[in-house]
């Protein structure tokens, strides 16, 4: 039995997810996803790790999806919702998925698509019936893709111990409750979205409330009601609503919380100012789930992650001091990925790649060990990866794509390139190919790119360029 199921089972009528489509309770929960599940199984007895990828947009069915993939026996694989047909392919092929389970609105998208490749496909709200397999922690439950120092993403693959690892130390770190009711407004392709907030929400029997879509008036009203305990996000989204500020009291709202990305300082005071809560930075990674946090109670420094999670053993290694981390929320593997699984660990420890100082009892990071990772929106994204697609466009000889500080998004994704090509054009191109998050913002055309004595390109010199 998986602890998360049978915890639902004891919340019974608790409301769990608030949605476009309804409020329901955890018993309806568990019997839609039953249904999902015997939907998915089609009179098998089990799934046994079979891959189900699905694209389907926040609500009851997303979550409905997710735990029926879980209770046929199935490893879940979430679709991103801004994704053009050449990266959900990708998914689908990396994954070996055999299953494509669309909500209605994504069917034109996604049923081609698993023609073409010969896979299965369900619509949100098709289910069946029969006897649901008996689980144990050990199974792969999860892959979530996230970009490396490779140029295409990799699927980092987290089991159901794992999970409940992941999730069991922020219950305990932010003192999750049945009584608290938080408002989801993050992607769920993303661990930040589907553990920090969905799945902490639903493993202590609170309510979810899921949004569709960003939306800045209907956040802010949500906010200012007085059922919320609970918010998180991403420094982008707490930008875009102090650009829309509103006065209020926001005092029965228990926690506020920042992640992704590096808060810039004045929005952290910006937010103080409007609402009263000084936001909680923390830091974590799609392999580990949460590492570091700055604390519940007490301090919260400007500018700092705070100390390990619960579970979470941390070290520094090397100089600049890397980031290595152990615990039973740490991956399992990447899919299909041995040798890059090998080369991620060091005696049991895994090595995030992020650089960070110890000063003053918290943890600062200083950022990536590589240039080729932006983080932008609270999304990280490979530099090598959208450079290998821009190079297919006929008009660019040479690109080289780095991030640029910017205060709204983190790093903003800009590239340089030898070639004639405007900055419009480039990214009407590219937005048939990349998610619109890796679309370059920014244009410069260069007559060479700056390179080193061995050829390579210099990518500093690029930053500093006047973007």
């Amino acid at each position: 039995m998986i602890p998360l199921f049978e915890r639902a089972r004891q919340a019974g009528d608790r409301r769990a997810i608030i949605a476009p489509e309804g409020t329901f309770s955890y018993r309806q929960l568990l019997e839609l996803s039953a249904g999902v599940a015997g939907r998915l199984l089609d009179g098998a007895d089990d799934l046994r790790g079979g891959r189900v990828a699905f694209l389907i947009p926040s609500g009851i069915h997303y979550v409905a999806t997710q735990w029926g993939v879980w209770r046929a026996g199935g490893i879940a694989v979430p679709l991103c919702m801004h994704h053009p047909a050449p990266e959900l392919e990708y998914v689908l092929t990396d994954s070996q998925a055999s299953i494509v389970v669309a909500h209605p609105q994504f069917a034109t998208r996604l049923r081609p698509l698993a023609e073409k490749l010969g896979l299965r496909f369900l619509l949100t709200g098709e289910t069946g019936q029969g006897n649901l397999p008996e689980l144990t922690l050990d199974r792969r439950a999860m892959l979530v893709y996230t970009s490396g120092t490779t140029s295409k993403p990799k699927a980092v693959v987290t089991t159901h111990a794992n999970l409940e690892a992941q999730i069991a130390s922020l219950v305990t770190a932010w003192e999750w409750t049945a009584n608290d009711h938080i408002l989801h407004v993050l992607p769920l392709h993303h661990v930040h979205g589907i553990v920090n907030v969905l799945l902490c929400a639903l493993s202590v029997g609170a309510t979810c409330e899921m949004l569709p879509e960003f939306d800045a008036e209907k956040v802010w009203d949500r906010l200012a009601s007085r059922e919320l305990t609970l918010f998180m996000a991403v420094p982008t989204i707490y930008t875009r609503l102090a650009a829309k500020p509103r006065a209020g009291d926001y005092s029965h709202i228990r926690l506020m919380v920042c992640g992704s990305a590096a808060l810039p300082v004045s929005t952290l005071e910006r937010w103080r100012e409007l609402t009263g809560h000084t936001l909680l930075e923390r830091y974590g990674m799609t392999e580990t789930g949460m590492i570091l946090s700055n604390p519940l109670h007490g301090e919260r420094r400007p500018g700092y992650v705070g100390t390990p999670l619960p579970g979470i053993e941390v070290k520094l290694v090397g100089e600049p001091a890397e980031i290595w981390v152990r615990g039973p929320g740490v991956f399992r593997e990447y899919w299909n990925r041995p040798e890059a699984t090998a080369k991620a660990f060091c005696d049991g420890w895994f090595l995030t790649g992020d650089v960070a100082v110890f000063e003053n009892g918290m943890y600062r990071m200083l950022g990536r060990s590589s240039i080729d990772i932006i983080k932008t929106g609270g999304y990280k994204v490979s530099a090598l990866e959208i450079e290998e697609t821009l190079r297919e466009h006929p008009a660019i000889k040479e690109c080289a794509v780095v991030g640029v500080p910017d205060s709204e998004w983190g790093e903003r994704v800009c590239v340089a390139i030898v070639g004639n090509l405007q900055l419009d054009e480039l990214r009407e191109w590219a937005k048939q190919r990349l998610a619109t998050y890796k679309v370059p913002s920014r244009l410069a055309v260069m007559e060479s790119l700056p390179r080193n004595a061995m050829g390579k390109v210099v990518k500093p010199e690029l930053v500093k360029l006047k973007w």
